[in-house]
């Protein structure tokens, strides 16, 4: 390839790629989320139960966590710019899918292929960020990025009554679904390797580039599963990703419900909890890198902000004992920005352990973990609320889950070196 002529200096182009991932997130986390928010609308229409309605959030969680097994691989194979294009056209058209259920069975397939093509998304962007920012900066623009799911959430109260009121509900998953082909459009115009942009000058690829080069070409994944470093990932992927499922797929209901709200009284609150987290996810990522400003090691930043994190989230098992709604809205504000600031720094991790060509597949197998834990925190949070009528165990759980992860990760990986893959 012949030589880019490029400009001195200038440019800070890594942060429009770092936009095109936050609407990406923005997108999925809509297209999930209209389910979630309809949840008791449709329930007299199709039919189901909580427990039902479990098995439904469930098949998209088990869909999400195959996919991730072969996202991340698929992802460091094609590259990031063929593999998420491929992902968001299979996606957007599985996002319409939803409008043409009419039963129990037919929500839980149509989430089944939505939960199979989103899958691709956060490997997809992590690989991303490792390809165009240095470590000092991975943990703040994982965090910008990531602040779509909390901008997508909080978009979707606003949205769904609209959509619902002009297009009916079949419509509004239809016309949700269709928003990915637009930013299809933006993602093969202005993406490519930061190499091979001409929009990168010759500072900025030098700053992108200003840390050691990989020696490693690609590595299966024979060689990943065996890591430690795979598993302090994975298994605090399990502890954590239950709870943010629970907050997108229940919380909204659980609000409706327990203070008699109705589909647009619900909409505040809603917008409250995931307009406070958009600060978790940038401040939270902003954290350990102004650690490392400071001379702090890759080792204490991380957990530091990770244990900073755990324990905001803790008041949370206080919410069930809580009658004011403003009050339940921001312990809920609270623990869901924190979760966001620790989501931002556990997404370095494997950018932090691995070389590059490893990053989507390792974003994988900890995304399945983490899937697979929600499914079965899905069923949990059904029997429970069936049988007991009480969140109690489940708002315990999700306060005290991320102490045993970051634990995992410390007993895992006590300095936090690179992998030996």
């Amino acid at each position: 390839m012949a030589p880019i002529d490029r400009k001195p200096d200038g440019s800070s182009y890594r942060w429009a790629i770092c936009s095109l991932l936050f609407f990406a997130t923005v997108i999925a986390y809509i297209d999930r989320g209209i389910f979630g928010y309809l949840k008791d609308t449709l329930q007299p229409i199709i039919g189901w139960d909580e427990r039902g309605y479990s098995y439904i959030v469930a098949s998209f969680k088990i869909a999400y966590g195959i996919g991730l097994c072969v996202a991340g691989w698929f992802t460091d194979r094609l590259g990031t710019r063929k593999g998420f294009a491929i992902a968001i056209v299979l996606w957007s058209i599985a996002a319409m899918s939803p409008g043409l259920a009419t039963s129990t069975v037919t929500f839980c397939i149509a989430m089944f292929f939505l939960g199979l093509g989103e899958a691709a998304n956060f490997p997809a962007c992590i690989k991303t960020v490792a390809e165009w920012f240095p470590r000092k900066e991975r943990a703040l623009s994982t965090g910008v990025f990531n602040s779509g799911a909390n901008v997508g959430n909080m978009l979707v109260p606003v949205l769904v009554p609209v959509l619902v009121g002009a297009f009916t509900w079949r419509g509004a998953f239809t016309v949700a679904g269709a928003t990915g082909f637009i930013w299809l459009a933006g993602w093969l115009l202005l993406y490519s390797k930061p190499e091979e942009s001409r929009r990168v000058s010759r500072a900025e690829l030098e700053h992108i580039q200003s840390d050691p080069p990989d020696t490693v070409a690609q590595l299966p994944w024979a060689r990943l599963f065996p890591c430690k470093e795979t598993w302090a990932f994975a298994i605090a992927k399990l502890m954590s990703d239950p709870v943010w499922w629970f907050y997108t797929f229940w919380l909204p209901g659980y609000w409706q419900k327990t203070f008699n709200l109705t589909l647009e009284t619900n909409r505040l609150p809603v917008m409250v909890a995931f307009g406070v987290s958009i600060l978790g996810s940038i401040y939270g990522g902003y954290l350990s890198g102004f650690l490392l400003k400071r001379g702090k090691s890759l080792n204490v930043a991380r957990k530091t902000a990770l244990a900073i994190c755990a324990f905001a989230i803790l008041p949370i098992i206080f919410v069930p004992f809580i009658h004011n709604l403003w009050a339940v809205v921001g312990l809920v504000s609270l623990a869901m920005a924190a979760h966001q600031g620790w989501s931002a720094n556990l997404f370095t991790v494997p950018s932090d352990l691995f070389p590059k060509a490893a990053v989507a597949s390792v974003v994988g197998i900890g995304g399945m973990i983490g899937a697979g834990g929600g499914a079965v925190f899905d069923i949990f949070v059904g029997y429970i609320v069936t049988l007991t009528h009480s969140y109690v165990p489940v708002f315990a759980v999700c306060g005290a889950m991320y102490f045993v992860g970051l634990g995992v990760i410390h007993l895992i990986t006590p300095k936090y070196t690179p992998a030996k893959v």
